[in-house]
């Protein structure tokens, strides 16, 4: 007729007769009278603190003597979280809206209630402990509910709270509160960057086709400015660097670009220094890396330089030969009037010769050498 019930010094047990509530027994040896075999059990054990059953609200508005008793009550407001330490040790993120159970036990909790109207970035020594929680994932229950950002050294963070910017990050480690927020952040490089600007086909002025391979060098100046004035800073500079391009070759012939390439960079730096003005970026070099023209074209330009160099040496060949006979007419005039500049002459023409010859024989002495062996007729 009499049931016993027993139970444990860490465990508390809901009893209920016919499904319906009936008591909360605490430790100890418990007799109830159940002829009928109605009454059924719900142990709990007080290791696992949070108490989540259906009758948790009820027990809260029906029972509050019971509650008072046997729980911790942890109600939250739409703005405000909680943090809970059992043992003094932080195990949970309480979420805004919560209305939660915990069994009074041999765990101490204790609950630290936070504000997030208006401040909703972590404190300091909160952080260092949701780091550490986040280096032994699953030790803190709600994590996910805080945003945690690295910002490197020569960087700076962008923060956005519900798509606007708030404000800056600077190097080291940064938490933020999600709840009734939403928040993403960009990191900015503060160093020079790199820009390239590949494979534009853009028309010159006479119609042919280039193709431009260009490079940039830019930073960053004013990180809010960048950010308020353009969603992505270096895709603006990108259109930008394309315009001036277009600016530079589309309203100059092919002959004038080979003629001064530079005169690209100049247009493009212009313009860019121009459309940037006031954005938080600065230019800091531009370059064209490659100028390619079109198969055909290219073998055009070379048959042209080709007969350009061509006609370039039958001008020097030329010159040359004029050059040449000129002095042959004038060491024949020297000659012609002094018979002592002519006799040595001959005698130079005589040593080559002799050089080539191995054997000579000679009659009539030197006075036949110089004059018989070698006789020059008008």
């Amino acid at each position: 007729m009499f049931r016993k019930i027993f139970v444990k010094k860490d465990e508390r047990t809901l009893l209920f007769r016919k499904g319906d509530f009936v008591e909360l027994l605490a430790p100890g040896e418990h007799y109830r009278f159940d002829p009928f075999k109605q009454l059924t059990m719900e142990r709990f054990a007080l290791a696992q603190t949070r108490f989540e059953h259906r009758l948790a609200s009820y027990l809260v508005r029906a029972e509050p003597e019971l509650v008072a008793q046997h729980f911790h009550v942890i109600e939250l407001g739409p703005s405000e979280l909680a943090l809970r330490y059992e043992n003094g040790v932080l195990v949970e993120l309480i979420a805004p809206n919560t209305r939660a159970l915990y069994w009074k036990g041999y765990i101490e909790i204790r609950v630290e209630r936070i504000d997030i109207a208006e401040q909703f970035e972590v404190a300091s020594n909160v952080s260092r402990l949701l780091a550490n929680a986040g280096r032994n994932a699953g030790k803190i229950a709600g994590l996910e509910g805080v945003f945690a950002l690295q910002v490197p050294a020569y960087h700076v963070g962008v923060l956005f709270v519900d798509g606007k910017v708030d404000h800056l990050l600077e190097p080291g480690a940064h938490a933020f509160y999600r709840f009734n927020r939403e928040l993403r952040a960009e990191l900015v490089d503060l160093r020079l960057q790199a820009l390239e600007v590949s494979g534009q086909e853009i028309l010159t002025k006479d119609k042919v086709a280039l193709r431009i391979n260009l490079g940039a060098g830019y930073r960053v100046t004013d990180v809010l400015v960048a950010f308020s004035k353009q969603a992505k800073p270096a895709e603006f500079l990108y259109k930008e660097l394309q315009f001036g391009l277009r600016a530079a070759i589309g309203t100059r012939t092919l002959d004038e670009l080979l003629e001064n390439k530079s005169v690209i960079d100049e247009v493009v730096s212009a313009h860019v220094r121009r459309a940037i003005a006031g954005y938080g970026l600065a230019l800091d070099s531009i370059g064209v890396k490659d100028l390619i023209l079109p198969g055909e074209m290219k073998t055009i330009l070379a048959k042209v330089v080709e007969a350009e160099k061509s006609a370039q040496a039958n001008v020097i060949r030329r010159r040359e030969e004029t050059a040449a006979t000129r002095s042959l007419l004038n060491t024949a005039k020297v000659m012609e009037d002094n018979p002592v500049a002519l006799r040595l002459k001959e005698l130079e023409t005589l040593e080559r010769v002799t050089e080539k010859i191995d054997k000579i024989s000679v009659f009539g002495g030197l006075e036949g050498v110089l004059k018989d062996l070698v006789r020059i007729v008008p």
